[in-house]
């Protein structure tokens, strides 16, 4: 049974102070105008209703029937047009027709059959391109020499590209500095706009490499609660 989702004051106040002192830090670092987006993958919707409350506009998930449920619960509680969702996620491309008209940015495009749907079922999406910055199995992404080819591709089928996306590699932040500024470079050269890159864990490693756009969870959220059983 559907439930009023209903923002816990608490966590609403801890995330407003978190993204306060975000923002601040950005700042400090840069005077670009950083987009923040608030994963909020994982969690209930309750926590992403509280995010909106503390002032996080901007809401990112990585998967489809999760944005879907929680969109719904939002709007019972009459918070659903405010809210710009980003899929961050890996997508199926058997999943695009749910989201069409949901999604305000596809930022994890990494293969033309993808865009191929996508432009499909939401014509003139906006959409980044997102690069592999690790080379690890599984994870997403177009080789970065690819990229131009697919954002080339993705423009001949209609789809408005605005930039590109970016994963750094697991480890210590610095990790991450060298294939940030070569995401950055390419976008450069492809005169696009965004670059959404950097985490929780590596957010100020990519606002001095010239991200435009972080997506933060758990420092704005908190961790996610363990999955339960399948």
């Amino acid at each position: 049974m559907s439930h009023r989702v209903a923002p816990d004051p608490e966590l609403t106040a801890t995330i407003a102070a978190r993204l306060a002192q975000l923002r601040r830090r950005i700042a400090e670092l840069t005077d670009r105008d950083v987009r923040i987006v608030a994963v909020t993958k994982g969690h209930p919707a309750e926590v992403a209703a509280a995010a909106f409350e503390a002032g996080c506009v901007d809401l990112g998930e990585s998967y489809a029937q999760e944005l879907l449920a929680k969109r719904r619960e939002l709007a019972e509680a009459g918070i659903e047009l405010p809210v710009r969702w980003h899929f961050v996620g890996r997508l199926q491309s058997n999943k695009v027709r749910q989201l069409a008209g949901v999604v305000d940015l596809w930022q994890s495009v990494d293969r033309e059959s993808l865009a191929r749907e996508i432009a499909r079922r939401a014509p003139g999406a906006r959409v980044l391109v997102q690069l592999d910055l690790a080379g690890l199995p599984g994870r997403g992404g177009c080789p970065p020499e690819e990229g131009p080819a697919l954002v080339r591709a993705c423009r001949d089928l209609g789809l408005d590209v605005v930039g590109l996306m970016g994963v750094g590699p697991p480890g210590p932040p610095e990790l991450s500095r060298e294939p940030f500024a070569r995401l950055v470079r390419l976008a450069d050269e492809l005169e696009l706009p965004e670059r959404s890159i950097g985490m929780s864990g590596d957010v100020e490693v990519a606002v001095e490499a010239g991200a435009t756009m972080v997506r933060v969870g758990s420092a704005l959220v908190g961790p996610r609660p363990p999955r339960g059983p399948a």
